[in-house]
Formats: C-alpha cells, structure tokens, sequence
C-alpha cells in the first residue's frame, strides 16, 4: 500500500509540475523541493500515509533509486552540449575538478569537525567522511538551474557549460575521494583503498568508453538504414544509461562515471540533430524524473536523530554552504576567467543533494558507527534542496540585472 501512495503523490505532484510549468519558473521554488515537501506531508511525522527506514537505519531502496536518478541525469549532462563546446572547456571543467573539488571536500570536513566535533564527538575520520559525500556538486539540482528557456536567456552559455560539465564530471570523480575517506575511518588500508580507486576509476573508463563507442556505431547503423526516429533517440539514451549502470555494478567499477564517460562518447559520434532529439530527456528529467528520489527523501528525513543532535545542525548547514564552495571558486575566478557576476553565480548555485545523498548511504553501509555523518549529511542534503530551491529564480533574475564585469 506504501508504494501505490508513493506512486500517487508523484503523479498527483507531476501533473501539477506538467499544469503549472511555466509559473514554477518565475517562482521562487524548484521541483526537488515540491517532492520534498509532499514527501514529508505523507511521510510519518504528519499525515503518516508512508513510512520509510529514517536515514542513517537503512536506506537501500532510497540509494537504489538515487543511483538510477544519478545515471539518467549523467547521460542527459554528457549529451547536453556539442563535444566541440565540451572540448573548449576542457581545461576549466579539469581545474574544477582536480583543484576545487578536493578543496570543497576539506572546507565541508573541517566546518563539520569544528561545529561538531565539540557538540557531537565527530572525529577526524568521520568528519572527512562527511566532508567528501557532500563535496560533488549536484547534477540534479544544478541542471533546474542552467536549463530551460530562462537560464538560457539570462545566464551566459560559458558559465552554465561550466557547471553542467563540472556537476556530471565530479559525481563520478567524488568516489576515489570517499575510498580515500574510507580508508582513513579505518575499514580499508591503505593498499585496498588504492586498488579500489584503481579498479574504480579505470575500469570506469574502459566500460564507458567501449559502451559509448558501440552505442554511436549503433545509432550509425540505424541511420544509414531509416530505422532511428525521435522517440528512438530519447528512449535509447536511457536504456544505454541503465545498461552501463548495471554493467559497472556487475564489475564493480564506478557505475555513475562509466555513464557519463558514455555518454560523452557517444556525444562525439553524434551529430547535432541526434544530440537535439536527446536534450528531450534532459528537459523530461528535470521537471519530472526528480520527483519520485525527493519524494522518498521527504519521507525518510532522520527527524529523531536531527532531533538528537540538536540545533548546532543548523550551524553545520550554514558554515558548509557558505564556505565549501563560494569563497574557493572565487579565488579561482581569475584563473578560469569568470567575470564577478559569474563567479559569484558558479559559487552559489554547487548544490548538494543526489549525489551527496547516494554517497552518504554508500558510507553508512561500509563504515560501521557512522550514523552521525549520514545524519549530518542529510541535513546538509536537505538544506541545500531548500536554499538553492528558494533562490534558484531570484538568483538568475539578480544575475541577468548584474552587468559583466
């Protein structure tokens, strides 16, 4: 009975998104946080309809269908943009990338470790765990930003291209860092950690790239004999980014990045207006596919042990997101030359949410005792898909009055 109530809000929500699209874009509010919402008004703390494991007790159905959300959602970013755009920021996506997102991943611990380490007993290891979960920006989250008719009239193509690319690309990046966190908490050694990544990351490429690879001859094939439409377009995007999510799991290599490696294969062998007839997914996704993972997030929100750990939570969720990303990407904004406006845009809006929550759960399976960092996670999770939520339109309504410069 939980499931078909699940199932009805979500589609009750959807209608409401499909009836009421255009108004949503000018409000301040953003689909993640209307699933949020409807989740906890089902959930048990009010109307008690569904009731899930709180996280940190157990989540695996959540992480399930987090990991599928997470796929799509790396498939539509790698198909978003021509590979010759992707090409061109190539060198700023890579300092994102090796500079920043570490960067982020010790701004997160150290605000965890001195919020909570005197409130709540966070050690060190813990806090670092918490401190790489929640350090890749969102490609959820951040696509209800960059995409759709507004963001692409007001915000410029370069800056929303930067996140987009950085969003895809650290999802799948971010697992090293948590081996690596794992590996300090103390479960793995050093030698495991380092094998893992290895095995990891590589195997990640190879997959993703032999994927890509077949899936463009594929698409060849079906051309030169009229066999592919639109609707094959879109519809073969999303079994191509199940099928590599499931092969990866089966050879335990990094399943979400093997998707995005994919993806962007298959984009170079593409030409444009295949590439157009896939953006279909990306703007589906967006509006759509986001409901039922926030859904389920409202329901198993960790009230009891928010609860628990008392107020200093908000602290937490304040310090992380004012100083895990915002502060860094501006001291960058002259080596990626971003003007102020922009900087300031890109500092913001690195959401935290599917990802973070995907890896949060990875790290309560693997690192017994570690309630605390899902907990404080989620918090973070939670107040990120509200505060990005709520200044999403203001925010790119500010930026396009703000001149360059």
């Amino acid at each position: 009975m939980q499931v078909e109530v699940v199932v009805v809000v979500v589609a009750v929500l959807g209608l409401g998104v499909a009836a009421l699209s255009s108004s949503i874009d000018r409000l301040p509010v953003s689909e993640p946080l209307l699933a949020v919402v409807a989740g906890v008004l089902v959930g048990p703390r009010v109307l008690g309809w569904v009731a899930l494991p709180e996280l940190g007790g157990g989540a695996h159905e959540l992480r399930e269908v987090a990991v599928v959300l997470l796929a799509v959602s790396m498939m539509a970013i790698a198909l978003r943009y021509p590979i010759a755009d992707v090409r061109r920021r190539a060198g700023p996506v890579g300092l994102l990338l090796g500079v920043l997102m570490p960067v982020m991943a010790l701004a997160s611990a150290g605000v965890a470790w001195a919020v909570l380490g005197p409130a709540a007993g966070l050690g060190a290891g813990a806090a670092l765990l918490l401190g790489v979960a929640v350090c890749p920006t969102d490609p959820v989250l951040s696509s209800s930003v960059v995409t759709g008719g507004p963001a692409e009239r007001d915000i410029e193509e370069r800056t929303r291209q930067l996140l987009s690319l950085e969003s895809g690309a650290n999802d799948g990046l971010a697992l090293p860092l948590v081996v690596v966190a794992v590996a300090v908490a103390g479960p793995l050694t050093g030698g495991e950690a380092g094998l893992e990544v290895l095995r990891s990351v590589l195997g990640a490429l190879a997959l993703g790239a032999a994927a890509g690879w077949g899936a463009g001859r594929a698409v060849r094939l079906g051309e030169q004999h009229r066999d592919t439409s639109p609707a094959q377009a879109v519809l073969f995007t999303l079994v191509l980014a199940l099928g590599v999510l499931s092969a990866a799991r089966l050879l335990d290599v990094g399943a979400v990045l093997a998707v995005f490696v994919a993806g962007l294969v298959l984009n170079a062998t593409w030409t444009s207006d295949d590439r157009v007839r896939a953006l279909t997914v990306d703007e589906a996704l967006n509006k759509y596919a986001v409901l039922p993972v926030f859904g389920l997030l409202g329901v198993a929100l960790p009230w009891s042990a928010w609860a628990e750990t008392g107020w200093v939570l908000v602290l937490l969720v304040v310090g992380v997101l004012l100083l895990r990303r915002l502060p860094w990407l501006l001291a960058l904004a002259p080596v990626l030359r971003l003007p102020r406006r922009d900087a300031l845009f890109l500092g913001w809006f690195g959401p935290i949410g599917v990802s973070a929550l995907y890896y949060l759960i990875e790290v309560g399976e693997r690192v017994p005792g570690s309630g605390i960092v899902v907990t404080a996670g989620t918090a973070v999770v939670a107040g990120s898909t509200l505060v990005h939520g709520l200044t999403g339109s203001p925010g790119r309504a500010a930026y396009a009055r703000v001149e360059r410069g």
